[in-house]
C-alpha cells in the first residue's frame, strides 16, 4: 500500500509541477489519458530515482562535499531530463524544454513531494 501512496504523491507532485514550471508538459489527449500519464511517468521518475542517484551520490560524493550540496541539484535536473528521454521513448505525451525547465522541474517537484508526504500520513 506505501508504494502506491508514493507513486500517487508523485504524479500529484509532478502534475503541480506541470502547471507551475514553464517548459514542463503533458499533452494527454482527455482527462484520463493525462492521469495515465502522470501516473507512468512518476513510476519512471521513481524507477531512476531509485536505482541511479545513490550511484551518482557514492560516485560523485566529492563534487557534493566541494559544492556543499548543491551539486544535488544539478544531478537532479538531470535526472529529471532522463525521465523525459525515456518517456518520450515509450511515446508518452510527456515534455521537458530543456537543462533549466529540468531544473526548476526537479526543485518544485521535490518541495511539492515533501510538503504532500507531511500531509498523507506515512504507514511506516
Amino acid at each position: 500500500m506505501g508504494f502506491l501512496i508514493r507513486l500517487a504523491i508523485t504524479a500529484v507532485a509532478l502534475w503541480i509541477t506541470t502547471l507551475i514550471v514553464p517548459g514542463v508538459d503533458v499533452h494527454g489527449r482527455s482527462g484520463g489519458n493525462t492521469v495515465l500519464t502522470l501516473i507512468v511517468v512518476a513510476l519512471i521518475f521513481g524507477v531512476i530515482n531509485a536505482v541511479l542517484k545513490p550511484v551518482i551520490k557514492v560516485v560523485g560524493c566529492v563534487f557534493y562535499l566541494l559544492t556543499l550540496g548543491l551539486f544535488a541539484l544539478v544531478v537532479n535536473a538531470l535526472l529529471f531530463l532522463l525521465t523525459d528521454r525515456i518517456a518520450r521513448g515509450l511515446d508518452l505525451p510527456f515534455e521537458v524544454d530543456g537543462f533549466w525547465a529540468a531544473f526548476w522541474g526537479a526543485i518544485v517537484m521535490t518541495v511539492v513531494t515533501w510538503l504532500i508526504s507531511v500531509i498523507v500520513p506515512d504507514d511506516r
